[in-house]
């Protein structure tokens, strides 16, 4: 089927903006997706407020990272799957580079004084991102009390009942389902969007890629896809003679760990944490904390820790490779089975789910889903705000019943000053992200070192 998108949006140009909104992808999914909604939906207008959040909402239902495959989708409505190649690799590239030479750092000089002040003055500023999202995610997308009931309840559940995230997702779009079946108009018009989000966006939907599913297509994409994502661990296993490998065992691991990585890298952490530290030994728990604050802080999705747990596990357990080269080869070898499910996912289903938009009731219970969504963000704004103004946080309560709240005596007076900057910066002054970064990075240095 033709694709007018694909002239309409070149894909040299898309290239470029996805190249752009790679180096921007701080702050974990809720500032990576507010990234993309102001780049594509709100500036280039590229893509409706409502196709984003369609698309958005299936993504939230897969396991992995949301805002890589967010990013794969709207990369392939633009442009196909070229596109969605494109913008899934550049997603990745930079964190993957900027984790790679700061794992390399830190195995070689331990703390950095440099890099943890830019460190300091980057977190607020991802704070103020995050908070962004939810202002502005919410606002378009809660334009029923209903909407903002699901919202609420949503953030609750994670935030005091720290229900699992793949219930709270399923709940909220039942309880779309069902509304959607006794009231279909708050479904429709609730979202608070037009047909265009706004402003009209430069391509039609009827401009956007689409592809008629089939079971031959579908073959094709599920063999080269799986043969892909086996190959580095194969390759491996046979290089070591069917011997015991760090590499074959952390493939092994982390591409089975991104089968079940539901409710994005948060809800993963924590057993991630107690295999690679109780189980493989690969490193230390205060090593998992450091490397945790290192993908938080470096663009990309924050499943790339396990891209510093890799390197240290094989710069640690070589075998006859060289330590420096083992600890790459273990990185991309992790990196690749952990992000390569996404694409699968996405060019596999996406047809499915674009085909599907016209049907009433899973449109409604996708919109109860981009309800749910904002209180998710929220509930990641919360966590964030937390752990970036106090060096340690407790739950009320009992193990799974409970606010999160602060260690007072624990605060980081750092980010008291400049979270309030952070804020000024993003809304009354409305820079880029980028440009708010940049300069709260540089302002947390200076402040690391005045104290």
């Amino acid at each position: 089927m033709s694709d007018p998108g694909r002239h309409l949006v070149p894909l040299r140009t898309a290239t470029k903006a996805w190249f752009l909104i790679s180096l921007q992808t701080f702050g974990g999914p809720a500032g990576q997706i507010a990234v993309m909604q102001r780049e594509l939906v709100d500036e280039r207008r590229w893509i409706g407020e409502r196709r984003f959040l369609h698309a958005l909402s299936y993504c939230m239902l897969l396991p992995g990272p949301e805002a890589q495959q967010l990013a794969v989708y709207t990369g392939w409505l633009l442009n196909g799957w070229a596109g969605g190649l494109i913008a899934g690799v550049l997603f990745v590239l930079p964190g993957f580079v900027a984790l790679l030479v700061l794992s390399a750092v830190y195995v070689a000089h331990g703390d950095n004084v440099l890099v943890t002040g830019l460190f300091v003055g980057l977190a607020p500023a991802v704070v103020a991102v995050v908070v962004q999202a939810v202002f502005r995610i919410g606002g378009r997308a809660l334009g029923h009390p209903a909407l903002v009931a699901i919202a609420v309840a949503a953030f609750l559940a994670l935030a005091v009942l720290a229900l699992p995230f793949p219930l709270v997702v399923i709940g909220a779009g039942a309880v779309g389902w069902l509304v959607g079946r006794l009231r279909p108009d708050v479904m429709v018009a609730g979202t608070g969007l037009d047909a265009d989000g706004g402003d009209a966006p430069l391509v039609a939907d009827e401009g956007l890629h689409r592809v008629r599913p089939s079971a031959r297509r579908n073959l094709v994409i599920l063999t080269v896809g799986l043969v892909l994502w086996v190959a580095p661990v194969a390759i491996a296993w046979v290089v070591a003679d069917s011997e015991p490998s760090v590499f074959v065992d952390q493939g092994v691991f982390f591409g089975g760990m991104a089968l079940v990585t539901f409710g994005g890298a948060y809800a993963v952490l924590a057993y991630v944490a107690q295999a690679a530290v109780g189980t493989f030994g690969w490193l230390t728990a205060g090593e998992m904390t450091k490397g945790l604050a290192l993908a938080e802080s470096t663009p990309g999705p924050l499943i790339m820790v396990v891209q510093f747990v890799a390197f240290l596990g094989a710069y640690r357990d070589p075998g006859s490779l060289d330590p420096w080269m083992a600890g790459v080869l273990a990185s991309v070898i992790v990196v690749w089975v952990t992000f390569v499910p996404s694409f699968l996912f996405i060019f596999l289903g996406a047809p499915y789910v674009e085909r599907l938009r016209g049907n009433a009731a899973l449109s409604a219970a996708l919109t109860g889903v981009t309800a749910a969504v904002v209180g998710v963000i929220a509930n990641l704004a919360l966590y964030f705000a937390l752990h970036t103004l106090f060096a340690e946080v407790r739950r009320l309560g009992r193990q799974h019943l409970g606010l999160l709240v602060p260690v007072w005596d624990s605060y980081v007076w750092e980010s008291f000053v400049l979270i309030p900057v952070a804020l000024v910066m993003v809304f009354p002054l409305r820079w880029s992200v980028l440009r708010t970064l940049g300069v709260c990075a540089l302002a947390g240095l200076g402040l690391s070192l005045l104290g």
